[in-house]
């Protein structure tokens, strides 16, 4: 199967959904695996690196927000 035959029938979750839903889990998890990169950087006395990072890290937490916010809508016919 490619994914462009998928639209819902084989998982039930039609495949805009099943985006969303991917795009917010991996903005969190990049999130999460942030919080480690900037800890290194901080253990290493690497402010500049370290405060990429946090940028980074509340990009993806806003993006994840913003997929949530979407989801929710959507999934609720809203």
């Amino acid at each position: 199967m490619t994914s462009g035959t998928e639209t819902g029938g084989v998982t039930g979750t039609p495949d805009k959904d099943y985006n969303l839903i991917w795009y917010v889990e991996s903005c969190l998890s990049n999130a999460l695996r942030l919080e480690t990169y900037i800890q290194d950087a901080e253990r290493d006395k690497d402010n500049e690196v370290a405060e990429l990072f946090r940028k980074a890290q509340a990009d993806s937490r806003k993006g994840a927000e913003l997929g949530k916010e979407l989801l929710r809508a959507r999934l609720s016919g809203g």
